[in-house]
């Protein structure tokens, strides 16, 4: 069994790479659990890392329009700034985001659309500054879908098939 081990990224993440003739790397042989496992080429794990880093970037970038929009840019009239509070759910996601949590993925890839409808209700409602900005924030929005639902299915394509249904359902896989 010969692994490879590649460091790409600004912090030097660990990408595990094995052989074909190698079992996948698990959590007990001391490898990182969300290690990105599997028989990536090279130039995939630099587009992996581009569309996290992408994502990552496109996240931030809505946190921070959310933030300056509703305290500073165009406040509702006659608002305390509560209304920043609703990218809170979007900071949760930025650690999982950096560690390549597949399921952090897949669970901003269904927010983002709450963010998505907010943008196109406003830009069309509202007027002046507050409309460019919703326009901005749909963008955002598109954006950060299509990153997410890049990544996802750059991640996905070396995993092993699921099991057939013609498998009795008391046998488990012994394989080592």
């Amino acid at each position: 069994m010969r692994d490879r081990t590649a460091r790409v990224g600004p912090r030097c993440e660990i990408f595990q790479m094995s052989t074909p003739t190698s079992a996948p790397a698990t959590p007990e042989d001391g490898s990182h659990a969300e290690a990105i496992i599997g028989q990536h080429p090279a130039e995939r794990l630099m587009r992996i890392d581009r569309m996290r880093l992408l994502s990552v970037a496109l996240l931030l970038a809505l946190i921070g329009l959310g933030l300056s929009w509703e305290l500073w840019l165009a406040p509702l009239k006659g608002g305390s700034g509560a209304l920043a509070l609703k990218v809170l759910p979007l900071t949760l996601a930025i650690a999982g985001m950096l560690k390549h949590r597949l399921y952090t993925y897949r669970w901003v890839s269904l927010l983002i659309w709450l963010y998505f409808t907010e943008g196109v209700m406003r830009a069309t409602s509202d007027t002046g500054l507050s409309q460019i900005l919703a326009g901005i924030e749909v963008t955002l929005s598109a954006a950060l879908f299509t990153a997410c639902a890049v990544y996802v299915r750059l991640r996905l394509r070396v995993l092993p098939p699921k099991a057939k249904g013609g498998q009795g359902a008391g046998q488990t896989d012994q394989s080592p």
